[in-house]
């Protein structure tokens, strides 16, 4: 049976490759997308799934908009990776799917109610909406089967020396999500910057000659440009797809079980993930962490996915 799952996220480049395996794949049931603000404003990412959608053929998948700012304080973009619009590279037509009229907390709690079983929530972006749901309606826990999200690291970040970007947009959140004692899988930057999307990779995807093959090349190609100038990647990374590709196969990534705390204070931490890989502190395990990626399976999965939506 398919995985009933609900993408929560902040397109972003490898936000619409996460987009499109999950719609393409049969391992997986999309039952929504709800968006937040993170790569960029909450009215650019609902925008950006729109167009993702759009481009690839997906029809009949809701999309609702969520929180524009984090529970405590400012929010942040990443414009320097993504660009102004959050999706920067391709020229995108005018987006024929339309918006949700509910709000993103109000269309995960009525998906999870009107689900026949448990659903699979896969947060790619700050956890903001997924931890309002949770303050909201805490006796939901039931219906959410897990939450696999893309964030943190078991090392160094990469919005600060300590912080990965999605977490350090919203620590609150995260240490909400984490201390919530549902099944949580966290895929971070340690495993993230080993799938690289290298040119041979694009020219897989290339190869593939269809107009949305087309669209995904410009999109790494633009990615990579923003990598290589701002970290000196020799190719982009392409985090968030790996969320979905471990639904659909659970043998790709290496996960241990182990305590994760979020550090909310920290002058120089605020953010950070503090993974407890030797059990040092005697905290119970909390998370499942992804430590390891069989890398060319998971790109077969990525091109498959491009082929299946380019028709």
């Amino acid at each position: 049976m398919p995985i009933p799952v609900i993408l929560d996220c902040d397109p972003g480049h490898d936000d619409a490759f996460n987009i499109m395996l999950a719609a393409a794949h049969p391992a997986v049931r999309l039952l929504g997308i709800t968006t937040v603000a993170g790569n960029q404003t909450v009215e650019k990412t609902t925008l950006n799934a729109r167009r993702v959608c759009t481009a690839a053929g997906i029809r009949g998948v809701p999309i609702a908009a969520g929180l524009a700012r984090p529970l405590r304080g400012a929010g942040i973009v990443a414009r320097n990776i993504h660009g102004e619009s959050g999706l920067d590279g391709p020229g995108f037509g005018e987006p024929d799917v339309p918006v949700d009229g509910r709000d993103a907390v109000t269309f995960l709690r009525d998906t999870l109610l009107a689900h026949p079983e448990p659903v699979t929530l896969v947060p790619t972006g700050p956890l903001s909406n997924i931890a309002a749901l949770l303050l909201a309606h805490p006796g939901l826990g039931p219906r959410i089967g897990r939450i696999v999200l893309m964030g943190g690291s078991t090392g160094r970040g990469n919005r600060t020396p300590a912080a990965e970007f999605n977490i350090l947009a919203d620590p609150e959140a995260a240490d909400i999500v984490l201390g919530s004692g549902l099944p949580v899988t966290m895929i971070g930057l340690n495993v993230s910057h080993k799938v690289l999307a290298t040119p041979d990779v694009v020219a897989r995807i290339e190869a593939l000659g269809t107009p949305l093959a087309r669209l995904c090349t410009e999109l790494l190609t633009y990615f990579g440009a923003t990598y290589r100038e701002v970290f000196g990647f020799p190719a982009p990374p392409l985090h968030d797809p790996l969320t979905v590709a471990h639904l659909v196969d659970p043998g790709l990534i290496t996960l241990v079980h182990v305590p994760v705390a979020v550090e909310l204070t920290g002058t120089h931490t605020r953010g950070a993930t503090v993974v407890d890989l030797d059990g040092v502190t005697g905290a119970p395990p909390n998370a499942h962490v992804g430590v390891d990626v069989d890398v060319p399976a998971f790109w077969d999965l990525v091109v498959d996915a491009v082929r299946v939506l380019g028709g």
